[in-house]
């Protein structure tokens, strides 16, 4: 009973504190909202795509589509940005674990990792007139590279953010048993099959959550950062704890978003994707 009434005047003194900042960092968000819709052109989905706009050429020839509604990324970066998100739901339901993956888990990653480069550079030298080495580049083999990569990239985030977000986090990998990592790789698996084959059922979702993912992982990644230079790695017990660090990490997620987007359209003067 003591501790949880000390638990209850430590949250209670840091949301009083952070309260200010909170409603700072609300109204900051609703103005970064604002400026993205409007800098945008109109219709929800073009607004969906222009999510990706950001971190993603967007070649036609190289994206899925329902119907004549091109998906936020291309093939390759809708599996990295499902595949960053499928790993981190997966290790979101074992607890604040915070070991990075074993020794022969970061193997495969690295593995994944090597393939993902090969496969781009073989497609990028696609565009050189006259290079016939190599293999064919497909939509399916960026899709799998991409995935795999994403794989990496949600299982090194996990842990990192439980490492530096909360005080009593675990020092046990999210992969400790054997079955762990082979069960992420099926779903994975399952996950490029679904969207590859294009089914209007699993294909929508996919291009919905494939936007929106740009902004979780990015959001991730900054409040890690957030944590860092506000100085409270390690200090959070509960996610009411997390209200400040997280509201900054997705207004420095939008913004980043909002300033890459309005250069490249400063560049090349359209909100278009890439046409090569």
């Amino acid at each position: 009973m003591i501790a949880d009434n000390e638990l209850q005047k430590v949250e209670a003194n840091v949301d009083r504190n952070d309260r200010p900042w909170i409603i700072a960092g609300l109204v900051l968000l609703i103005g970064l909202v604002g400026v993205w819709l409007w800098l945008t052109p109109s219709g929800w989905w073009e607004k969906l795509r222009l999510l990706g706009y950001a971190v993603c050429h967007q070649m036609e020839a190289r994206s899925f589509f329902y119907h004549h509604m091109q998906s936020p990324l291309c093939a390759r970066c809708t599996g990295m940005y499902l595949g960053g998100l499928l790993a981190i739901v997966f290790q979101a339901f074992q607890g604040r674990k915070g070991r990075f993956p074993p020794g022969w888990v970061m193997m495969i990653l690295g593995l994944l990792f090597i393939w993902f480069g090969v496969d781009g550079l073989n497609s990028f030298m696609r565009f050189i007139p006259g290079f016939t080495y190599g293999y064919q580049p497909s939509n399916l083999l960026r899709l799998i590279t991409g995935s795999g990569v994403g794989l990496g990239i949600g299982a090194i985030l996990m842990p990192l953010f439980n490492q530096t977000a909360w005080a009593d986090w675990i020092n046990r990998s999210f992969f400790e048993k054997w079955y762990g990592f082979p069960l992420l790789l099926l779903l994975a698996g399952l996950m490029v099959a679904g969207v590859y084959r294009q089914q209007p059922i699993i294909l929508l979702p996919a291009m919905i959550l494939s936007g929106f993912s740009v902004v979780f992982l990015l959001s991730a990644l900054h409040t890690v950062i957030a944590l860092m230079l506000t100085r409270r790695s390690n200090r959070q017990t509960t996610w009411k704890q997390m209200k400040l660090p997280i509201l900054i990490g997705v207004n420095l997620a939008l913004l980043q978003i909002i300033v890459t987007s309005l250069l490249r359209f400063l560049m090349i003067g359209t909100w278009a994707p890439i046409s090569l």
